[in-house]
């Protein structure tokens, strides 16, 4: 052990007598890692943000598909698993119907679209921000009532003081007048999807029910998807086996696979996979760079041979062993690569954190931070060091196979 911190030490000292050389030499191991440290950085903290911003808009959420144009999933199908499963809270069954509206301001393209009063449940990425929304009683009487956008109560009506007010919306020629009980804005993690445009139609969120009292419409009676809310504490898995089972077992088609049924926590995963294999396929080719700055070590390790011949044919000529000129070789490289990974990881760090404060300055609404777990700092240093043994060994066993007399007689 203590032959070998004398041969770090060596190692150190041969580095700072030739600080430009050691420095070109460890360029190519620097620029190599920095890449993967920055792209994994920048990888993990993006995939972060991501999950963060779809976690917020659907926790908690699952999705049940009918595969069958017969067996639909009906809305007694799901009054039933809210009422009988104990790990669903609540069901979202809707329908729309376009029309426009008509103010002081202009013509405006329009949707009314038809809920249930858990609607808001499912609207994760809003918050409610005046008045209220519209209540299972103002749903099963079918009440005129909405709740709409702040920015499509300003198209409307060029304020947010609307509370009150009504709107008319012309519906397949028929003018029905909901009045305006709540307003609803972006919530502060919904970055994502905080987006809008200019034409973009009005939305009017009104109880499904206004659909047959006041547009003489039937309500639907059945669907080929709908979404269901878990429950506080609720075990994904084995709520989502109890209503395929429910369905199944209401629809008679047991084992046919007609209903598909897939959990929030399920796409985020996919969406996790994909990053990462993006992640990783570029980070597999910045790590090229690596080994070109290997080529580089191995090459000066070689120049540095030639250089201390002398010094090596002194050494074996006072019974310096084979392996231990291999050993100090080896240790120089060791070192020399290890340096270059620190120099790499912090360079990779820290253009990382100035990439993302360039990405908050100029799209504030895509901010990140940069992250990189330990375990991955701690393989990619023992990498860059194995990169140094690895190109190193032929110098060494050069240096190493000298013969004393040999050496002493080139110099």
């Amino acid at each position: 052990m203590s032959q070998l911190k004398e041969y770090i030490k060596m190692a150190f000292f041969n580095i700072l007598s030739n600080k430009i050389r050691s420095l070109l030499t460890m360029l190519g191991i620097i620029i190599g890692i920095s890449s993967v440290i920055l792209i994994m950085s920048l990888g993990n903290g993006f995939k972060n943000m991501i999950t963060s911003q779809l976690d917020s808009i659907g926790t908690g959420q699952i999705a049940i598909m009918s595969m069958s144009d017969t067996d639909l999933i009906t809305l007694d199908d799901l009054e039933y698993i809210k009422e009988n499963v104990e790990g669903i809270q609540s069901y979202l069954f809707t329908d729309s119907r376009q029309g426009t509206i008509s103010t002081p301001k202009g013509d405006f393209d329009a949707y009314a679209y038809g809920c249930n009063a858990d609607n808001y449940l499912f609207e994760q990425y809003s918050v409610l921000s005046k008045g209220a929304y519209f209540s299972e009683d103002d749903y099963e009487n079918g009440k005129m009532v909405c709740y709409i956008s702040e920015d499509d109560a300003i198209k409307l009506f060029g304020n947010t003081d609307v509370i009150g007010m009504t709107v008319d919306i012309n519906i397949q020629g028929r003018i029905v007048e909901y009045r305006i009980i709540g307003l609803t804005t972006f919530a502060d993690n919904a970055s994502l999807v905080s987006y809008s445009y200019e034409n973009a139609p009005i939305y009017l969120n009104v109880p499904l029910t206004t659909f047959e009292s006041a547009l003489g419409l039937s309500l639907p009676e059945d669907t080929y998807a709908a979404n269901l809310m878990l429950a506080d504490g609720a075990d994904s898995k084995s709520t989502c086996d109890e209503v395929i089972n429910i369905l199944e077992s209401r629809h008679n088609c047991k084992g046919t696979d007609t209903f598909q049924i897939q959990s929030f926590s399920d796409y985020m995963a996919t969406i996790n996979m994909v990053i990462n294999m993006i992640t990783l396929f570029i980070s597999l080719v910045a790590a090229i760079s690596l080994l070109v700055g290997g080529v580089g070590v191995m090459n000066i390790m070689l120049v540095s041979v030639t250089e201390r011949t002398r010094e090596i044919g002194i050494r074996k000529a006072l019974g310096a062993k084979t392996s231990s000129i291999m050993l100090q070789f080896l240790s120089e490289s060791a070192f020399l690569t290890m340096v270059g990974g620190i120099l790499g990881i912090l360079g990779g760090y820290v253009g990382a954190f100035l990439i993302s404060q360039i990405v908050s300055l100029v799209a504030p609404t895509y901010a990140f931070t940069p992250s990189i777990g330990v375990g991955a700092v701690l393989i990619t240093t023992l990498f860059s060091s194995a990169v140094g043994i690895f190109f190193g060994i032929y110098p060494a066993r050069k240096a190493a196979k000298l013969s004393p007399i040999e050496a002493l007689r080139r110099m």
